[in-house]
């Protein structure tokens, strides 16, 4: 997978070079190229902004400059993300499907944001556009939202991840539930113990435990996401362990 992201701040984008994803950057499983906007600019104060038409605070970024960078960085079939506080909420369905695309091109804005015409042209263009918001909070910029989105989609590329199977139990994984509580060495830490059926080697209570400590937490904790479980998916063990969450407020 290649990633490009377009910023005015390109210094923000180092903890990229850290963790999983730098590791993902130097075993060549992902690709990730950051670029100053202020590049494409010509002017001797590289200006990317100015004032909002019809008045109001704040500057809006120019679409003529963001225009030249998206015209040099996307390629055929390559997907234009935007993150902004007025996009769609990225969740995990959204990480998975972003991880599926081979090139990905980020534009981060700043100020008041980028000038609509920007997403309007491409997607009239046939590019698929994205506008992607990580929560219900406004940010300085793009970066931040960035580096969230990178490091959510890169985990999941094959090869990434030590042991592939941590996908499956994490919270908002394929089991649509919050992960259960997880332990490890001492086994006591300030008069708390660990669960007894953790050290008990018996596999199927391990399981059976750790599939009632989710459904427990994800009722208490995200409602909704109980409310979108397919029924089918529950047993009579799960269905009582909901029905006792819920008589037992949580």
């Amino acid at each position: 997978m290649r990633v490009d992201i377009v910023t005015i701040f390109p210094d923000y984008l180092a903890p990229l070079e850290l963790s999983l994803v730098g590791k993902a950057r130097r075993v060549g499983i992902l690709q990730v190229e950051v670029h100053d906007l202020r590049a494409w600019t010509s002017d001797p104060h590289r200006t990317v902004d100015d004032a909002p038409m019809g008045g109001g605070a704040g500057m809006v970024m120019r679409p003529d400059i963001w225009g030249m960078a998206l015209d040099d960085l996307l390629t055929e079939g390559a997907e234009l993300v935007i993150p902004t506080p007025s996009g769609e909420v990225f969740n995990q369905r959204g990480a998975e499907r972003l991880a599926d695309v081979d090139h990905l091109v980020v534009a981060c804005g700043r100020y008041e944001g980028i000038d609509s015409r920007v997403a309007e042209h491409y997607r009239d263009r046939g590019v698929r556009v994205t506008e992607l918001s990580i929560g219900d909070y406004v940010l300085g910029g793009g970066e931040a939202a960035t580096l969230v989105l990178v490091e959510a989609v890169a985990r999941l590329l094959p090869g990434v991840l030590g042991n592939p199977e941590s996908l499956v139990e994490e919270s908002h994984g394929v089991a649509g539930l919050l992960e259960y509580p997880v332990y490890t060495r001492p086994p006591t830490w300030r008069g708390l113990d660990v669960p007894d059926v953790l050290v008990s080697g018996h596999h199927a209570n391990i399981a059976r435990w750790r599939r009632d400590q989710a459904l427990r937490r994800t009722a208490l904790r995200r409602a909704d996401l109980i409310a979108a479980l397919d029924p089918a998916d529950l047993d009579e063990a799960d269905r009582a362990v909901l029905d006792r969450s819920e008589s037992q407020g949580g």
